[in-house]
């Protein structure tokens, strides 16, 4: 496919003129102005293609090319060739490096491990496995392999290109017992392990048994994988090791345990720890805003930032690219502004792109599309992920057509889209039903490499189910290899989407069959499935499911099992389960409504409501549009008016469309028409 079909969007005010087609297939513009292309059709006669002379990929190596300005190799000094080493080594530039490697091991001239060990963090940097094995001959070749400061940093290296089983190659031929080849063994665990701390459990306890002595570094790379696998239990014991060791007075540990403590939900413990720490730093203090942003505690993380400003101590940018997330999530677009004027005080943050991005997303997410397409136009420089930014802004406010216009714009300023673009934009296509962008999308992830991505493949899967061809989505997952519950869990929506329930509960018998269990939105999914169809047999199957795996104290999970029961009419058995569940929010509370409005028992869900709010919770919009559709049901007009009043005067919240059609559709059926009239004259003021 050498090109895509043209694309013309609905028309916008903007700058731009979009190019004819929405994704280019072949090679991207660059920000440099064009130059001519050498490689061009002849109009005058048939078109041929004039090729690009064959170049060989074999590293070749001259004196006269690789030091022009300087003495012949063979006569300089070797430390002026270490020297033109490591500056290669520094500006990634393996394979000029290996040439004179190859030409130095043919002069007999040897190599330096302070040399040796600047070409392997050069592969670090680039991720390069061939390169560093490469560059692990030449250090047998010089006689190094025994060099612990070497062997150190080949550990490292194999570990962070993945080669686990190189790494433990290199480890176990080492001679010495020093802590640090342990503490890159355990690294490497860390980085390979994701969610299985085992390993890195196992490597910590033979370090014990071999009385090596641990320090900081080997605690803390402990602490990471516990932190990254959400095992408490190990947390805690840990934390009692570095009591006991006397290492608890260690910023970087103390930073570790929080990081932990909040990983796990353990909230309070976290707290406890920070409250013990006498001087606290910047990093603590971007741990503890960090750790509530992760257990969506927004309130909490605004307030932590605040007294840190107390302290005396300004957010750096890595408090500031945690913040702005927040502020647009609560939508206080006044404090947003206020770390704005603060990135525009300090300068170099305001040249940074990564906050520019997260401002731009902030503005948007706060309703305020103004501000963030000032940023991203005042801004000299932009990449990817601004512009992916500003396409989730466009989505997120309702302007689909321009979200899938960014696109193009993007493409045409020289940026290829990454996997997060195709995130942000497919789901566009699926609400626009624009079957015919997303083929082109589908066809440009397929030619650029990116179809192996999970995140992009469940986008297309969707994307296909909501233009109504589920083949295409059947396809996709049959297609995949590497499954996983994202992937299964997205088949299931598809399934659903497509008006197709019962299919849904075979993908998800199958799955149960496969080597992936369920996890806690897939088991969501399916309890919305079988209140759909009303099985209650499989219901209570998947609640049995909930208990056994201890996810009853998920919200959403929670929610789903009282409403599967309210739909398929148990009512007694909702309200036991809401009983039993030991914190309550919004969520559940508003499913325990929805159950009784199923159901008819328009009275209770009422009492509902009074009991949620005597307990202190604050309804949202869910809420809200549950209890009008209950009045709307049982004709409560009173009720509904007092309801409406209470979600704009008492808890601000903004009225949707389906708010303001619910008590107008309410008040015209019980003849209360002037009073419907004046909330459809507030609706129309509230839209234009």
């Amino acid at each position: 496919m050498d090109g895509l079909t043209s694309f013309t969007p609905l028309p916008a005010k903007t700058r731009f003129n979009p190019p004819p087609t929405l994704l280019h297939l072949h090679s991207f513009p660059t920000n440099s102005p064009q130059t001519p292309n050498k490689y061009h059709y002849n109009n005058n006669k048939k078109k041929q293609y004039k090729f690009p002379p064959i170049r060989e990929n074999k590293p070749t190596f001259k004196e006269s090319d690789a030091f022009p300005l300087s003495l012949p190799l063979h006569a300089r000094n070797p430390t002026a060739i270490y020297r033109d080493l490591k500056r290669l080594a520094e500006e990634n530039k393996l394979n000029a490096a290996l040439s004179i490697l190859k030409y130095l091991d043919s002069k007999g001239v040897p190599v330096n491990p302070t040399t040796f060990s600047s070409l392997i963090a050069a592969c670090v940097r680039s991720k390069s496995l061939t390169f560093g094995r490469m560059i692990h001959t030449y250090i047998r070749i010089n006689g190094l392999e025994k060099n612990e400061f070497l062997c150190t940093k080949l550990v490292n290296m194999y570990t962070s290109c993945g080669s686990v089983e190189d790494a433990n190659k290199v480890f176990d031929e080492m001679p010495s017992s020093s802590v640090y080849p342990w503490n890159a063994l355990l690294r490497g665990n860390v980085v390979h392990g994701k969610r299985q701390y085992g390993e890195v459990l196992h490597t910590f306890s033979k370090m014990r048994e071999l009385g090596i002595e641990l320090n900081v570094y080997s605690f803390s790379c402990l602490m990471k994988s516990f932190a990254g696998a959400s095992a408490v239990g190990q947390g805690l014991k840990a934390h009692a090791l570095l009591v006991k060791n006397g290492l608890l007075e260690s910023s970087i540990l103390q930073t570790c345990l929080i990081d932990v403590y909040f990983k796990c939900g353990k909230i309070k413990l976290a707290r406890r720890m920070f409250e013990e720490i006498v001087g606290r730093d910047i990093v603590v203090w971007g741990t503890m805003i960090a750790g509530f942003a992760h257990n969506r505690l927004q309130r909490e993380a605004i307030e932590y930032v605040r007294w840190m400003c107390l302290e005396g101590l300004d957010p750096n940018s890595v408090i500031l690219t945690t913040i702005l997330p927040v502020i647009g999530e609560v939508g206080a677009r006044d404090l947003g502004r206020e770390v704005h004027a603060y990135v525009l005080k300090t300068k170099s943050y305001s040249k940074q792109l990564f906050i520019q991005s997260a401002l731009i997303d902030m503005y948007c997410k706060c309703g305020d599309l103004v501000s963030g397409r000032q940023v991203f136009y005042g801004s000299m420089e932009r990449n990817a992920v601004s512009w992916t930014a500003l396409m989730a802004g466009y989505a997120s406010n309702g302007r689909l057509e321009q979200a899938l216009r960014s696109i193009v714009w993007m493409q045409q300023e020289g940026f290829k889209p990454d996997i997060v673009t195709f995130a942000t934009v497919l789901p566009v296509c699926a609400k626009l039903k624009a079957l015919r962008q997303g083929k082109e999308i589908h066809s440009f992830v397929l030619k650029n490499g990116f179809l192996p991505y999970i995140s992009v493949v469940t986008s297309l899967m969707m994307m296909y189910s909501k233009c109504g061809v589920l083949e295409y989505s059947s396809r996709l997952f049959q297609g995949t290899e590497k499954k996983n519950v994202i992937a299964w869990t997205a088949m299931i929506d598809s399934h659903v989407e497509s008006g197709h329930p019962e299919e849904a509960l075979n993908v998800f018998r199958s799955m149960q069959l496969s080597k992936h269990r369920p996890d806690s939105v897939a088991i969501a999914r399916m309890l919305s499935v079988c209140g759909k169809l009303r099985v209650m047999k499989l219901g209570k199957e998947i609640h049995g499911q909930v208990l056994k795996k201890d996810l009853g104290s998920i919200p959403f999970v929670s929610s789903e099992i009282v409403k599967m029961y309210g739909v398929c009419g148990a009512n007694d058995k909702a309200k036991l389960f809401f009983d039993a569940i030991p914190v309550k929010g919004v969520m559940t509370w508003t499913s325990l409504i929805e159950a009784y409005g199923y159901n008819y028992h328009f009275e209770e869900a009422m009492s509902v409501f009074k009991a949620m709010r005597s307990g202190g919770f604050s309804p949202n919009h869910h809420t809200f549009k549950a209890l009008l559709c209950i009045c709307e049901k049982a004709g409560f007009a009173d009720e509904a008016c007092h309801i409406f009043k209470l979600m704009t005067r008492r808890y601000d919240v903004k009225p949707s469309e389906d708010h303001y059609s619910s008590i107008i559709g309410l008040l015209n059926r019980v003849g209360r028409i002037e009073e419907a009239q004046r909330y459809s004259q507030l609706r129309s003021s509230m839209s234009s």
